[in-house]
This record gives C-alpha cells, sequence and structure tokens, in this order.
C-alpha cells in the first residue's frame, strides 16, 4: 500500500529495513480503486494510513514504543503556532510516526526541509507515503533511527515539532539512562533515571538545538508535577527557552489510545521570557491558538516544585469557602518499605497486641466503607516497634526479639526505607487521622470519617484538622468531599489513573466551618 502511494521515491534513500520490509510485499496485487481513494483522503488532509496502522496494532504493542498518533485538530493548532512565529527553513519531527505533523508543515512552509526520524520502519514507510501524496517526498528525509543521536544543524532556523514517544524508565535501556544524566550534565543539570522517554527528547533538543530554533511538543503533562520533571522544568527556564505551556483534560482525548492529561508546550530556543503562559482546556473545541492564559513569571516558576496547578483557574472561592488546606494539613501515609513483613500475619504470631496497629491498606478499604469507617476489627494490622526497644516490658522484649529474628531473614533490615530510619525496625505510623481519602484511582477520591481510630499506610492520604472540627462538622466535609471532588483537580497519567499529591488536595475548595456547621455539603 505504502509503495503504491510513491513510498519509495519519497523521503530519500530508504534504509535496509525499510526495504526489507517492503520486500514482504514484493508481487502482491493492490487495488487501484482502494489507492485512489486513499490517495483523495491524504489530499483532503485525513490520515487513513495511521489509522490503519492504529487498527493493525493493539494500543497495547503501540505503546511499547511509545506509538500513540495525534487528533489532526492538535496537530493544527501546533502548526498554526509554529507559522505565526516565525518561518524555518528545516522542519523536524523526532518521532514521525506517519508524518501527521510533518505532512501539514510542509503545506504551511513549502520551502522548509522536512525530516522525521522513527524508529519503527513500518511508520517511516507510512511517513513517505503520506509526504509523497502531498507533494512534499521530495524535499523531505526520512531517518529510521534514534532521535537522541539526530544532531545535525543548519544555518537557518529550524522548527522542532511533533509527539514525542511516551515510554517509560523501566523500559528504557541502562546505557541510555547514563546518556540522559551526562548529556543533563554538560548544561550543569541533573537528571533522575526514573524519567519517561519523552523527557530524553526535550532534552536531546536542548542540547542540539540554537538559538532562534524553535518548536512545540506534545507529551503527557507529568512533567510538570513529578520529580524526574524537574530537568523539564529547568530547560523551560533555561536553554529551552519555554513560552507556554496548554494542558488539555483527558475528556478532549488527547491522546485517543490512553486516558491522559496531555500538555502542549512552546520553546523558542535562547529566549528568555520574563513570563510562561499556562493555560487548561477541557475540549478541542477550545483549542483555538496556543501561548495563551495565564502569565507567570520565570521567578515564581523557578520557585515552585510543581506547575500543573498554574493551569487551574485561580478565582476567588465562593463566600464562604475555603481551600481544604486552611482547615486540614493533609499527610500522606507511612511508607513500610516492606509490607510483606509488616503488615502482621502467620509470621508475626505472637507480637503483643501493643505493637499491632488496626490500619488502611489497600484503597478498597476506603472506597467501600460509604463515608464512615467504624469497625476496625476488618482492617489488617501493622506492626509498629519502637526505635527504643527498652521501653518494652520483658516478655514483649523477648516476643519482638523472636519476630525480628524472622524480619531479618525476610531481609526486612537490607531495604532502602529501613537503612534511612532511625531504627530499621521502626515504622513509624503516624498517629489515627480523624478523615482519610484514596489518592490514586481511576476515579475520584474516596474519604471516610475515620471513627475506628486507623491508621494509614501510604495507599492514601490523613486529613488532620487544623483547629478542632466537631464531629457533626467532619462528616459533613467528608459528605462534600465524596460528592463534589471530580479527577479534574487531579492531574491523570497514561492509563487512566488521576494522582492527588498532599498539597493539590490541599488546594481543593471546601465550605468553610460556619456553612458546615450551618449544614451545607454540596
Amino acid at each position: 500500500m505504502t509503495l503504491a502511494l510513491g513510498a519509495a521515491e519519497a523521503g530519500g534513500p530508504m534504509s535496509a529495513a525499510e526495504m526489507a520490509l517492503a520486500r514482504t510485499v514484493t508481487g502482491q496485487s493492490v487495488d487501484a480503486r482502494q489507492i485512489a481513494d486513499i490517495r483523495c483522503r491524504i489530499m483532503a488532509g485525513a490520515d487513513p494510513l495511521g489509522d490503519a496502522f492504529s487498527a493493525l496494532r493493539s494500543p497495547d504493542t503501540r505503546r511499547e514504543n511509545g506509538a500513540t498518533y495525534t487528533p489532526a485538530p492538535i496537530v493544527k493548532t501546533m502548526v498554526d503556532w509554529a507559522a505565526n512565529t516565525r518561518t524555518p527553513c528545516r522542519v523536524v519531527d523526532p518521532g514521525v510516526g506517519s508524518a501527521r505533523f510533518l505532512a501539514l508543515a510542509g503545506a504551511r512552509f513549502p520551502d522548509a526541509e522536512l525530516i522525521g526520524i522513527d524508529i519503527d520502519p513500518l511508520a517511516a514507510l507510512m511517513a513517505r507515503a503520506n509526504l509523497a501524496v502531498s507533494g512534499s517526498g521530495k524535499r523531505a528525509r526520512i531517518i529510521l533511527g534514534d532521535y537522541r543521536r539526530f544532531n545535525e544543524q543548519v544555518d537557518g532556523s529550524t522548527l522542532y515539532i511533533g509527539n514525542p514517544p511516551y515510554v517509560r524508565h523501566h523500559q528504557i535501556a541502562a546505557p541510555w539512562k547514563e546518556w540522559l544524566a551526562a548529556e543533563a550534565a554538560k548544561l550543569k543539570l541533573t537528571a533522575s533515571k526514573l524519567a519517561g522517554l519523552h523527557v530524553y527528547f526535550f532534552l536531546a533538543t536542548a542540547s542540539s538545538a540554537k538559538p532562534k530554533d524553535f518548536g512545540a511538543f506534545i507529551t503527557a503533562s507529568e512533567w510538570l508535577d513529578v520529580n524526574y520533571g524537574a530537568l523539564v522544568r529547568s530547560l523551560m527556564l533555561g536553554r529551552l527557552g519555554g513560552k507556554s505551556v496548554t494542558v488539555i483534560e483527558p475528556t478532549a482525548q488527547p491522546f485517543p489510545d490512553a486516558a491522559t492529561t496531555a500538555a502542549i508546550t512552546t520553546f523558542d530556543i535562547g529566549a528568555k521570557p520574563t513570563s510562561v503562559y499556562f493555560r487548561r482546556i477541557e475540549d478541542l473545541a477550545s483549542l483555538d491558538e496556543l501561548g495563551k492564559g495565564r502569565r507567570v513569571h520565570r521567578d515564581r516558576l523557578a520557585a515552585e516544585g510543581r506547575w500543573s496547578h498554574l493551569t487551574r483557574s485561580s478565582e476567588k472561592p465562593p463566600e464562604g469557602y475555603v481551600e481544604l488546606g486552611e482547615l486540614c494539613r493533609v499527610h500522606r501515609g507511612t511508607v513500610t518499605g516492606a509490607n510483606g513483613v509488616w503488615i502482621a500475619g502467620e509470621h508475626s504470631i505472637g507480637l503483643p497486641e501493643a505493637v499491632l496497629f488496626p490500619t488502611i491498606t489497600r484503597a478498597r478499604e476506603v472506597l467501600e466503607a460509604d463515608g464512615l469507617l467504624s469497625d476496625p476489627h476488618r482492617l489488617r494490622r501493622v506492626i509498629d516497634l519502637p526505635a527504643d526497644l527498652d521501653e518494652l516490658d520483658a516478655s514483649a522484649r523477648k516476643a519482638v526479639e523472636k519476630f525480628l529474628k524472622v524480619a531479618r531473614a525476610m531481609g526486612a533490615h537490607t531495604g532502602y526505607v529501613a537503612r534511612n530510619r532511625r531504627a530499621w525496625w521502626a515504622v513509624g505510623l503516624r498517629v489515627a487521622a480523624p478523615i482519610i481519602s484514596t489518592y490514586m484511582a481511576r476515579r475520584p477520591p474516596g474519604f471516610i470519617l475515620n471513627k475506628a481510630d486507623a491508621r494509614h499506610i501510604n495507599i492514601a492520604h490523613g486529613l488532620y484538622p487544623r483547629e478542632h472540627l466537631g464531629e457533626a462538622v467532619q462528616k459533613r466535609l467528608v459528605a462534600f468531599l465524596q460528592t463534589n471532588i471530580s479527577q479534574k483537580s487531579g492531574r491523570t497519567y497514561a492509563g487512566g489513573l488521576t494522582k492527588f499529591e498532599p498539597r493539590e488536595m490541599e488546594r481543593l475548595i471546601v465550605p468553610g466551618p460556619a456553612l458546615l456547621a450551618a449544614g451545607v455539603t454540596s
């Protein structure tokens, strides 16, 4: 199909892998009417080859290589932004796929060289075919390879545009993680080995681009908040010259195969803008242009550890309403470091009751409680020993030392968490929180009034009132949180999981104490 559309004559010489793939269909007949129909659809701006590819390979298979294709309205908005910024002499798409970005950019920049890079020979053939039909094939070059190895420069301005592949860190080989650290160090920055592949592409662009180059990337929005995203945030304030960040809610399906939040990032290499524009949209119809929204000064951005909240409305809460953080401190639960050891079971029989604490250890224990947890007996118990074992009486000390031999045999003392405690055996559970919530699910968080005096580990958050809130007020607060908080207030990751960090939860708008005391729950 791609060969019949002219793939072999577009995008420069084909690689050996592309030619080998092409030979597998040599001699097969092609329906001329079907080819004509596909050609017409491509000329009309559609991508039937990319659509067929997405149908042929399952989402799971494509996600292994980060092959998630971008909807046409987003492609158009990004290319429009580029056209309104300056005219490049070259356009580079670091993960070209079927050339959705490159084909449209070719039409908008009729004199620009077009370079598309991909590791998949089938994607390369699709890109060649689409560019051949669109009339840009002769000035295009399709490279089968890794963008991180691309460092060609030209005298004029280069536009970097596209959808860098989203691949999680555990699928990235160790030598590339070393590359990330080394390249970041050249810019006097640090990099985390937990970074996803899109971070590598931001760094590769910043490393090889020169002043007056510019670009727009659409990626998962995780880099705005997670620790490994600090590298991208530093690049935005430094070498990349960040201009704007437009966050797209999962409801708009920015990535059709993944219910995740996306971020379109624009940048101008070498520029040092005094502020960056932040904006959030809920549907693609609202994506009229980039570079709009709330202006945030770079000094504030440099001081902020997370950026996604900057895209949200900063409107004053309704009268009588406050941020949850004014009422409660929100703390993540304790990390045990080894649940198999520290959650009581057959291995801990004989321990005294004084060191066993009913604890929420599964999110469903909150979600299924319907707003009120009153029975601690259905919960598992976590072993929380004092750091100073001399606090125990003789019989309890004997039972604990017997258990610690078992715990050592299970390797409990060797883990990172255990090695960084005051005493490796002291889990250090927080005091029971009056209100407990989940914080990661494919749904809004659940909240409970904790009448069971249960502790919680790090699958939940504890809400601790800053000042006394009577039980009736706490109950109404839980009722409000249960019914009025949506996933939009958190951050959504690839796969549809929405996460609320403690500070994000503290920014939730809730009725103030007077309204709660008056019975407001909605």
